[in-house]
């Protein structure tokens, strides 16, 4: 067995035997799905949304490719989690709810939360699904197993530890990813810094000057990042529930700032590993194997640190995914329509609905490896996410807002950006003009048909229907 395989065993090991040890806290249903939290584990929780896979091994791509401007991708999640403290965190905890789609109910109505319920619900399972493949194919390559027994295994072990814990697990295992991340990081760039020729200051002399513009990969792509990542940041179900289980309004905006400041430098690093594979391997044919090739080139106990921190960026991510999907089943589907509910009744939905939010994230998972419409699905599940925010702003701010003009909003919305994708993915290009990607579509989309539809069906008593249950 080599060193690299025995540490990313320990430390799943480890993993699993953290979440399951946090069973303990776990007896209530609100405490499965999250209370009074302090910062703490809100913050661990949080940034599992924002460092996962792509945040290691594809900033570390783009980093092979464009150099640092690779980094705009956690910089702009950075910026969209800065959004969210600075003007809704507050707001959003003041609800007492434990779901974004209880919050769109607060200010739109039931029906229109049970929508965006169906509709997050979606996005969390798509962007599980490409976490689980990711971890799947690392498994591959370590444990030298089929795809499929990689994927049931180590799914398996996301889901049973989540199961167990709920937020508690979740906060816990990802408190110690948070460290193996970073830690990760750090350690290699000190690696690289004394094995490789010249050191990091070898970067600026080997490397195109185009590789320290911040701006090379196209500000179509930074734009595009940023204004998703500050849509989707205020509508992120698995990043907003840790600030909605905070123990109070301050906890819950101190936990959002400090998880901007977390997420945004973390692709720095990572896209200064790409910069240095570029420089020790230069003739890659593919730039994905950035990260595996230089990883393999340390010393094997680095590459093992390496590599574990690679597995945490996808088990942070993974858990908070498909907790938060069981919880919006739970809270914002079940809860709202079961003709009799008690807590006992309730936390067993939210592990049941939890555990068949991560099977069916693994069965995915198996069906999709290998094909380039999981990534379609990905795209499509942020377009949503943005949008619905839209949407949500109309509700906040614009009291002639309808509940059924927000659906049909929502429907409208869902239905350009799946065509949006779907056309790209078909002819390689946006329809209408190469600039108006399907993030604009939707955005434009749910700006003009919430204002259209709430005009031309307006609520004859619109008032806040509920301030939700919790």
């Amino acid at each position: 067995m080599s060193i690299q395989l025995l540490i990313i065993l320990i430390y799943f090991a480890l993993t699993v035997f953290i979440g399951v040890w946090s069973s303990k806290h776990s007896k209530t249903s609100d405490s499965f799905t999250g209370a009074g939290l302090g910062v703490a584990i809100c913050v661990a929780a949080g940034t599992g949304e924002w460092l996962g896979g792509t945040a290691t091994t594809g900033v570390s791509e783009y980093g092979y490719q464009f150099g640092i401007s690779g980094a705009w991708y956690t910089m702009a999640n950075g910026i969209g989690v800065l959004i969210l403290a600075l003007f809704f965190a507050k707001l959003y905890r003041s609800l007492n709810t434990v779901t974004v789609p209880g919050i769109i109910g607060h200010f739109i109505g039931t029906k229109a939360r049970t929508v965006a319920s169906v509709m997050l619900i979606f996005v969390m399972i798509a962007i599980g699904t490409s976490q689980i493949i990711a971890a799947g194919t690392l498994g591959v390559s370590l444990l030298n197993l089929s795809f499929n027994s990689s994927i049931i295994i180590l799914g398996i072990g996301f889901t049973i530890y989540t199961i167990a814990g709920g937020m508690n697990a979740v906060g816990s295992t990802n408190l110690m990813h948070l460290f193996a991340m970073y830690g990760g990081v750090i350690v290699t760039l000190i690696a690289i810094n004394a094995t490789m020729d010249g050191g990091l200051a070898a970067l600026s002399t080997e490397l195109d000057p185009q590789y320290f513009n911040p701006t090379a990969i196209g500000m179509p792509k930074v734009s595009s990042w940023i204004i998703a990542s500050v849509l989707g940041a205020c509508t992120a179900q698995a990043g907003i529930q840790p600030i909605l289980a905070a123990k109070d309004v301050r906890v819950a905006r101190k936990s959002a700032f400090l998880t901007a400041l977390l997420v945004a430098p973390f692709g720095i690093f990572t896209a200064l590993m790409g910069m240095s594979a570029k420089v020790m391997f230069p003739n890659l044919e593919n730039a994905k194997m950035a990260l595996p090739t230089l990883m393999m080139s340390l010393h094997p106990v680095i590459g093992g640190i390496v590599l574990a921190s690679i597995f945490a960026a996808i088990l942070s991510t993974v858990s908070p995914i498909i907790l938060a999907a069981g919880t919006m089943f739970t809270r914002d589907i079940y809860q709202k329509y079961a003709k009799s509910v008690n807590d006992h009744k309730l936390l067993l939905m939210g592990r049941f609905s939890t555990a068949f939010s991560g099977v069916l994230c693994i069965v995915l998972a198996i069906v999709f490896y290998g094909s380039t419409r999981i990534l379609d699905m990905v795209y499509f599940a942020y377009t949503i996410r943005g949008a619905l925010f839209v949407v949500l702003l109309y509700g906040i701010y614009y009291k002639k807002t309808s509940e059924r003009g927000a659906i049909i909003a929502m429907i409208i919305t869902g239905a350009v950006g799946l065509i949006w994708v779907a056309y790209n993915s078909m002819f390689g290009h946006f329809p209408i003009a190469p600039w108006l990607t399907d993030t604009y579509a939707a955005v434009i989309a749910a700006t003009v048909s919430t204002l259209l539809f709430s005009l031309t069906f307006p609520d004859k008593n619109r008032i806040p229907t509920e301030t939700d249950e919790h």
